[in-house]
Parts: C-alpha cells; structure tokens; sequence
C-alpha cells in the first residue's frame, strides 16, 4: 500500500514538472491544426513556426521539462507509430524493378546530402539530415534520423537546429513540388504507372504524394501512394544504418553482462523496434480495426514534437544558418526527382 502511494505521489509530481511545456505545445498544436484546416497546409510546419515563435518562452524552468518531453520522448513514440501505416505486401507488390529505382534513388540521396554537405563546408550531420528527409518521407524523417545523431560539440549548430532547418525547408519544397511535378508528368506523357513512380519517389510529404498523384488520374495516385509507402519504410533502414555509423564512431561501449543484447539495443532505438513491430503487425492484418487510431496518435505525436522543437529554436537562429543549407536541400531534391523522372522514362 504505502509503495503503490508513493509511485502514485511520484507520477503527480511528474505530471505537475511535465505540465506547463506539455500543454503550451498542446495548444500550439491544436492552433497548427485549425490553420492547416482552414488553408489546407501541413500542420507540422504550422506547429514548427508557431514553436519558434514564442521560443523565447521556452528557456524558462516551468517550460522546459513539457518542452523536452514532447521534442523527444512523443516524437519518437510518433514516429513508431509510423509502423502501422505499413504492410509488405504493399511493398512486394510493386515489383523488384520498382524497388530497385526506389532504393537506389534513396541511397544516391543520401551520398549526395552527405557529400554536399561537405563542398559547402557544412556539418556533416546536417547533409545526412537533408539527404535522409528528402530521400525518404521529409519532416518524419529528418526527424527521426536526428533523434539518433550524436550530440554536436561544444561550439557546433545544435543537432535541434539542423532538423529545424531541414524540416522547414523540405515541407517548402514538398509544396513545390506538389504541384510543379504533375505538371511535368503531364507534359512528358508519362503512362500512370511511370507517373506514379515519378510522383511517389520524388516527393517529400505523404499526404502531398497523395494529392499530387490523384490529380494525374486514379492508376497513378494508386501507384504513386504505393511507392511513397515503400519509401517510408526504409525509414527503419536508414535511421538504424545512421545509429550504427554514429555508434561505431564514438567511444566503445564498456562490457557487461548481457553485452549481446545490450549492442543490439544500443544500435537500434526503442522507436525502431516498434515501428517494425507494428508493420509486422499490420503486415498479418492484427490492425485492421485499430490502424486509424494509431494512424491518428502518430500524426499527433509527430505535431506535439514539432511543437517542442519549435520552442528551442528562434527566427534569426534559422536566418543564421545562411543560404548554404538552403542550397543543400534544394539540390538534394532536384537529384531525388532527376534520378527518378529519368528512370520512370526508361521503364516506359
């Protein structure tokens, strides 16, 4: 009984530490949603910008533990939640070719940002964070991938501040291309199943490949809704392969008991495994009843910690960054559609 009061008296006290930030980013979140409702916009960036605006709230001690629970702990679980938008059939039924062009599409992203990064003379973080979003899904990705990066060096952008940059600047893009990429698709006559693969490998946000490829015809937004799929679950891939990399370059970790399984879970993040999980799950049909609800709590996760993020950066942080990230991302994404549109052509 007494031990029962006292784990109860604890989860109050850390409801009461926790409260302040949580809420604020649960108002900036259902203030993002009624603007992305009202003009049709992503309610990630709205909650982003509405974060950084009142920023300068956000260093207060009353602040911060809401704060950092929503930039951390909720955008991970929202991203393992992604997990369950997935099923490998879906993934299989596309074709070796196709997966093929959409893997090789992603992985040449990536070399790209990392390489870009380092012409431009940028953190080599930042070019994994830009070839990573604009490779695989965008915002959820640059997240994701930064919530396995080391740390920067005393001295160094903060890791916050490269996805900030990276997330505002690839859902810009994915706008862009949103409408710019039917266009080209029309005035190439590309058939709906290279449309589709066009439109589903090149573009950043989910819900603007679905917008896009259905405002081709019905055969592509399928196709392109397919493709897009079989991006984000590489997600699982790319953000392990980064974890190790980092791992493998800092300090060895010291030996204890249980050592096999302690590296297994020091190189794969608790999120991964429920990402993978889930699709799994969702992959033998054990979601079917629950997978709009948890399609939901993910999107709202991912909100929430947009929100939080939002709070530990600031407007002249972001205009700090100069032209050279902006640069970065938008080369990143004219290889991804180049790579793409150029295959989609020789498969026709």
């Amino acid at each position: 009984m007494l031990a029962q009061t006292s784990l109860l008296e604890a989860s109050a006290q850390g409801l009461r530490r926790v409260w302040p930030g949580l809420s604020t980013c649960v108002l900036i979140a259902l203030a993002a949603g009624f603007v992305a409702s009202l003009h049709h916009g992503p309610p990630m960036l709205y909650a982003l910008l509405f974060g950084i605006a009142i920023s300068q709230h956000s260093a207060e001690d009353r602040i911060t533990p809401g704060v950092d629970l929503c930039s951390r702990a909720l955008l991970r679980l929202g991203i393992g939640l992604l997990g369950a938008r997935i099923t490998w059939d879906q993934v299989a039924s596309l074709g070796w070719p196709t997966v093929l062009i959409v893997v090789g599409a992603v992985a040449s992203t990536l070399a790209c940002g990392w390489w870009l990064a380092r012409v431009l003379k940028l953190p080599w973080a930042l070019g994994v964070l830009a070839g990573g979003a604009t490779a695989i899904c965008g915002a959820s990705a640059a997240l994701a991938i930064a919530a396995v990066l080391p740390r920067a060096d005393e001295g160094e952008t903060p890791t916050e501040r490269h996805a900030l940059i990276v997330v505002v600047m690839a859902t810009l893009l994915s706008t862009v291309a949103m409408v710019a990429y039917p266009l080209i698709a029309r005035h190439l006559e590309l058939p709906p199943a290279a449309a589709g693969l066009f439109i589903g490998g090149s573009i950043h946000d989910v819900a603007q490949v679905v917008v896009a490829g259905y405002s081709i015809s019905p055969a592509a937004g399928d196709v392109a809704s397919l493709v897009k799929l079989l991006r984000v679950s590489l997600l699982v891939v790319v953000v392990l392969g980064v974890s190790i990399a980092c791992r493998a370059t800092s300090p060895p970790i010291e030996k204890r008991s249980g050592a096999a399984l302690g590296r297994i879970t020091e190189f794969v993040p608790g999120f991964l495994w429920l990402f993978l999980l889930l699709a799994a799950l969702n992959s033998v049909g054990m979601l079917r009843s629950v997978e709009p609800a948890l399609s939901i709590a993910s999107r709202a996760c991912l909100v929430l910690g947009a929100a939080g993020l939002g709070m530990k950066a600031s407007f002249p942080q972001l205009a700090g960054a100069g032209w050279r990230p902006v640069l970065l991302m938008a080369a990143t994404s004219v290889w991804l559609a180049s790579v793409v549109l150029g295959a989609a052509c020789v498969s026709t």
